[in-house]
């Protein structure tokens, strides 16, 4: 059974640096791309970034790019997204998913399966 497990989230002032991470278990982790979302209150489940099967291609959200990283380590059992120069509207929880596919999806539904969830808290 395939689950993703995230850490990392907090607390930060307005501009401040965070990191999430995430890890797939239960299956061939290299194989799959994998996206980060995001939902404030009262919105619906927002793109943030996503990488490839490989780690060589990735695809950013217009509101986070240049500010955040999307990476994998090399052994692709784990995936980080670094958030520099944080801000009160980055404000949610972030989720992040695998896609099966391997290639890189800016729609939720194209992703399978889920983290817990992490609230990212920006205060100004």
């Amino acid at each position: 059974q395939v689950q993703v497990v995230q850490t990392g989230g907090g607390s930060v002032q307005d501009g401040g640096s965070l990191t999430l991470s995430c890890d797939v278990t239960g299956a061939p982790f290299s194989t799959y791309a994998m996206g980060w979302f995001r939902q404030a209150p009262g919105k619906g489940r927002q793109f943030v970034a996503a990488i490839d099967r490989k780690g060589t291609n990735t695809a950013y959200d217009g509101s986070v790019e240049g500010r955040f990283i999307i990476s994998r380590e090399k052994t692709g059992i784990t995936v980080f997204l670094q958030m520099n120069s944080l801000k009160p509207e980055d404000t949610a929880v972030y989720y992040c998913a695998n896609d099966r596919r391997g290639i890189i999806g800016r729609e939720a539904k194209g992703y399978d399966t889920w983290g817990q969830g992490t609230q990212v808290t920006v205060s100004s």
